[in-house]
């Protein structure tokens, strides 16, 4: 791990939805803003770090519930997701809130993440990987001197994302997996949006789904 980068995990709300505050000094990363995001918010206030951008794994409902808490919190700050799914922040029907009693229209975006970016913390470098399929704009960042990857709900201990959606598409899923995820070094740490840490070694040697 890079010195003083530190990848706080919060599971927030009755999804139980994996987000992350990512920091190196005062300036962090909000990843990801599920329901009820209280104490996300009070650990970078008690620690008084500074959020410089929140990025979006993708946009579904339980990765995008909390954004206007984020927002009433640190009003200014930057909103960042893959352009395949800017739309769906304002959108119930994409982000799959429109089933629910309670649509949520989400703050808008006001940049979007390409395959290839580099996002800069602090001198730290983490590089953006699309990963489709579970959603269009699924993205994974990914820091290769930490040997850790944020992947969102494309890859789990044990599973992939769900594909059953309606803009999901599992062979663009599976694809993505291995041709951006599996190639990583096996060490690699794989941080997902539901459920357990793992790494890209035991996901290649005991994934069903990738056997």
């Amino acid at each position: 791990m890079p010195e003083h980068l530190h990848i706080e995990t919060f599971c927030l709300g009755q999804w139980q939805t994996n987000c992350y505050v990512v920091h190196r000094g005062r300036q962090c990363w909000i990843v990801d803003a599920g329901f009820d995001p209280e104490p996300m918010l009070d650990f970078i206030r008690q620690h008084k770090l500074e959020p410089t951008q929140v990025v979006l794994t993708h946009a579904h409902l339980d990765h995008i519930a909390g954004l206007h808490a984020v927002r009433g919190a640190f009003p200014a700050v930057p909103i960042l997701i893959h352009d395949s799914e800017r739309c769906f922040l304002t959108d119930p029907s994409l982000n799959l809130s429109g089933f629910l009693d309670s649509s949520i229209i989400a703050p808008e975006a006001t940049d979007v993440l390409t395959h290839g970016q580099q996002l800069d913390l602090d001198g730290i470098a983490f590089e953006v990987r699309h990963t489709p399929g579970h959603s269009p704009g699924g993205i994974t960042l990914y820091q290769p001197l930490a040997g850790v990857a944020i992947v969102g709900d494309t890859l789990f201990a044990g599973g992939i994302g769900r594909y059953d959606f309606p803009t999901s598409d599992g062979r663009q899923l599976l694809a993505g997996i291995r041709q951006q995820l599996l190639t990583m070094p096996e060490a690699t740490r794989v941080l997902p949006g539901h459920g357990p840490a793992t790494t890209i070694g035991r996901e290649k040697q005991t994934n069903p789904y990738l056997q």
